[in-house]
This record gives C-alpha cells, structure tokens and sequence, in this order.
C-alpha cells in the first residue's frame, strides 16, 4: 500500500526530531569535593575534568540534594527530594533495604527511554536492589554479621532495568558494602560465594575486586557507546555512577604514584581516566558534537580521605567551604557540576547559577519539548536556558539535607540551617553544640562563604520567612509550580 502524499512531510519531521535529540551522558563521581579537580585549586591531575570545563560551562553554585550518597541519587533520576521519600535521613546499608524509587514512579530514565531513547546505567547503583532471599537462612559463625549470605542469587533481582533502564551493569552500593558482585540487568554476575573485606566484610564473587572496578565501569561504558553508534538515529542515555574516589581508596597499580598527595590524589587521577575514556570513546564514533555531557558528584569530599592531611599538601578537596561529606555546611553538597554540549552551550563559560542536581530532570524534559506528569521532577527547575546564557538564574531555592536529616534552605545569598551545627560529622556534630547556641544558623553566603557568622538573632524576620518558605515546599509535596502531590511519611523540618 503507498503512503499517502501529505504524511511524507510529517515522516520527515518525525525522523529529523528524533535524530536532532541528543544523546545524554551523566557521570556521578562518588564523595569528591569541589576542590578536587585542578581547574580549581586540586592538585592531582584531572585532564579530562578539566576538559568539560574548557569545551563547556563550569556551574559554581551547583549542589547535591542531600551530603550522602543514596538520597542523592534519588533526586538525581527523579528531580524529587529524597526527605519526601520514607528515607528521611541516612543512607542505604544492607541488601535488606527495599528499592527507594518505588514502582512505576517517574525518572529521568523513564522519561527519555518513553521519547525514543535507549538507557543504561552502568556503576554504582545505591538505591536498594530487590533481592530475593534464601528461606530459613542461619548462617554459621564465620559468617554472622556479615551481609549477602542470605541472598538467592539463582533468582532475578529488582534493579535499574525497573525504573527506566534498558540496560544494567554495576554494584549494588558503595564498594564496602556486602554483597560484593556484579550485577548485569536482573541478575548477580555469579554468586557471592566467599568472604572478603572492603571495610565491612561479606559475601563476594569469586575474583570480585574492588581495584578493578574502575575499569570495568570504564570497559563497560565505551562498550555500550561503541554498541549504541550503530544505531545512529537513536539516541542513547548513559547514566554512569562511579564508585570512586570514595572508601575503599584503592587505585589500581598503573595509577599508585601518579599524585603528589598519595592514594587519594591518584584515585582522583584514575577517576578522571575513567571520564577521559567515555569522551574519548564518543570521539571515536562522532558522537561528541550531538552528546550532552554532564559530570557531577554525589556529596563532597569524606573525612576517610584524610582532609587534613591533603591540606598539608596543599590539596583543599572541598575548597575553602566550611564542612564536608554529610554536613549541612556547603562543603557537604556544593560539589563540581560541568556540562559539555557542542554547539548549545559556549565554550570556557562559567555560571554562578542556584542549581541542584534534582534539575536534571526538567532539563531533559525542556530539551524534548515534553511537559512532565504532575507527579514527576516535583523539585527540578530546568538549567537549559542557562546553557544558552550563563547569566540566567532563573531558580529561587534550593534545600538542602545532612546525613542526620537536618534542613537548610537557601534563597539568594540567604542559607538557613534548621540546626545548631553541622547536623552531619564536623563539629559541632549534633549534639554537641553550646547549650546558648541559637537554634538556627542565618549565613548570607556572599559576604561570608565560609559560613563562620550566625546572623540568626539579627535577622529574625527574614528566619521567619524562610522557615515558611520551606515549610511550603513540604507541604505541597513540591517547590515547583504545579498540582499538590503527597510526601511519605511526616517531615519535620526542625529545628533539630
């Protein structure tokens, strides 16, 4: 049967849509602070970071949704806070933790592989994978206390492939976190069949090693862009989470030695060769011109990388912020954000922008052209404006999150923290601040980046106002425009 004449146009707009739909690359570095990479103040060697930054546009008030790994991840794919969630402080620790993203909820992956792409994740997953068990597991002594024993692993698991992804390969979480396996779609590579210890002991695949990780998440990703530039009109999305420079602090042998501030630094290094081998893979193929690369990281740098040793070395990893990994303070979720796109974004270019990773979402959604569900990116404000015109900064608040479940809320050059200290692991730790101290800390991050002068009792007013301004955002389920949606659980947003 011939096609009739008037659809030949609108085929040829269709086919011209789908191949102008970039691809989309998003790496997640795992506790790296925004002083770590050398185009700032680092001092180990990052090239290929260094590269996004001088082909692309440099984000210098960009932040993770929360200062720990899980909860970042989830506002990372779903463009929702993680405290609307029943995951209200912490992070996940067992293979016990049930998938945090619950069934047919909406994330960027969803969103893309529904508009025509192909999606993988391949890395660090740390949002609950759902296992199935052994029934009537008892472990013996050597093996009590230890975690992944009591896993089927003949049997599919809940993972990635459940919430929008075409395509897995990674590890459940962190890499000392038991099981360690490797994961492909639904299933463990092979079973955790003996004991090892990357921190916490428990069951491992034979021949799992953590030092190799980072090259198995480098082979892995050039493979699935080599695989995916066969298929030319249809674009790919790779969401690749690393499970460096965080704890074990293991770089491989080709890497020991390569920095002036020892392991870490040289960890840092092999980080960075891991991004270096997906840009170098997309310009094999011809894939740069048409490919969106965003590379961020998950919190800032952990206490585990001796901070005040690297100092010494001259080395600042999460720059001159107040804090770290887990805090409230700005060193704990003002992180490196950088994104590369040919053509769209100016080389060399820099942003003082408010941003959260949780924008990613609507960004995506703005580059298709497609309106979100009501339900979806809750609290994502599209920065593809901004990639036009780094003076556009158009967002209006952000909220941030410790390890401890404390709030702060930043408006402007305003940040309130709902807590008396660091309501993560730099003192005063929770708890431990003095009995006077006023329950709220009010910085105006201009005048004092190193958030060192509580101006709290001086301006009780503007507390006022942006207490209620966060209490909104909980209360609507969203801090974006739109219908009200429902959180799980109570959220008390302090002060703690």
């Amino acid at each position: 049967m011939k096609t009739p004449r008037l659809l030949f146009p609108l085929l040829l707009v269709c086919a011209a849509s789908l191949s102008a739909k970039p691809n989309i690359v998003f790496i997640l570095a795992d506790d790296m602070g925004i002083g770590d990479v050398s185009h700032t103040t680092g001092k180990a060697a990052t090239p290929s970071m260094d590269r996004l930054a001088k082909e692309g546009m440099r984000f210098t008030d960009a932040h993770s949704t929360s200062s720990v790994c899980t909860p970042t991840r989830y506002g990372v794919l779903t463009g929702r806070y993680n405290w609307r969630t029943r995951l209200k402080k912490s992070v996940f620790f067992t293979p016990h933790d049930a998938p945090l993203i619950e069934k047919g909820e909406p994330t960027v992956a969803s969103l893309l592989k529904d508009n025509g792409y192909h999606t993988a994740c391949v890395g660090k997953w740390h949002l609950g994978i759902g296992w199935q068990f052994l029934e009537g597991f008892n472990p013996d002594k050597k093996k009590r206390g230890q975690q992944g024993w009591d896993i089927d692993y003949s049997k599919p698991a809940v993972t990635p492939t459940s919430h929008g992804f075409d395509y897995f390969y990674g590890i459940q979480a962190s890499l000392d976190m038991a099981p360690y396996v490797y994961i492909e779609n639904e299933r463990a590579v092979a079973p955790g069949t003996e004991t090892k210890a990357f921190h916490r002991k428990g069951a491992a695949a034979e021949g799992f090693e953590a030092v190799d990780c980072l090259s198995v998440w480098a082979e892995k990703s050039v493979s699935y862009i080599a695989e995916r530039a066969k298929e030319p009109k249809h674009p790919f999305f790779l969401y690749l989470p690393l499970t460096s420079p965080h704890t074990p602090i293991v770089p491989s042998e080709r890497w020991k030695g390569k920095s002036s501030i020892g392991k870490y630094g040289d960890f840092l290094m092999e980080t960075d060769w891991v991004v270096g081998e997906v840009l170098a893979a997309l310009d094999e193929h011809g894939l740069s011109d048409n490919t969106l690369v965003v590379f961020t990281t998950d919190n800032g740098c952990s206490p585990a990388a001796k901070i005040d040793d690297l100092v010494k070395k001259g080395h600042k990893p999460n720059g001159d912020l107040r804090g770290h990994k887990a805090d409230i303070y700005e060193g704990g979720h003002r992180v490196p954000f950088l994104v590369r796109w040919p053509g769209k974004v100016a080389p060399g270019t820099v942003t003082e922008r408010l941003t959260c990773q949780t924008d990613f979402t609507a960004t995506c959604a703005e580059i298709l052209g497609v309106e979100l569900a009501p339900n979806a990116g809750v609290d994502s404000v599209s920065f593809l404006k901004t990639l036009g015109d780094p003076k556009v900064t158009e967002r209006n608040a952000v909220v941030h999150h410790s390890i401890g479940g404390a709030f702060a809320i930043r408006q402007g050059n305003w940040k309130l923290c709902l807590c008396k200290g660091s309501g993560g692991w730099s003192a005063p730790r929770p708890g431990k601040a003095p009995a006077d101290a006023p329950p709220v800390q009010l910085f105006d991050l201009e005048a004092d980046p190193a958030e060192s002068k509580n101006l709290a009792l001086e301006k009780p007013e503007l507390v006022e106002e942006l207490t209620a301004l966060l209490q909104g955002f909980v209360d609507e389920g969203r801090s974006t425009p739109g219908p009200k949606q429902a959180n799980v659980g109570k959220t008390k947003i302090g002060p703690q």
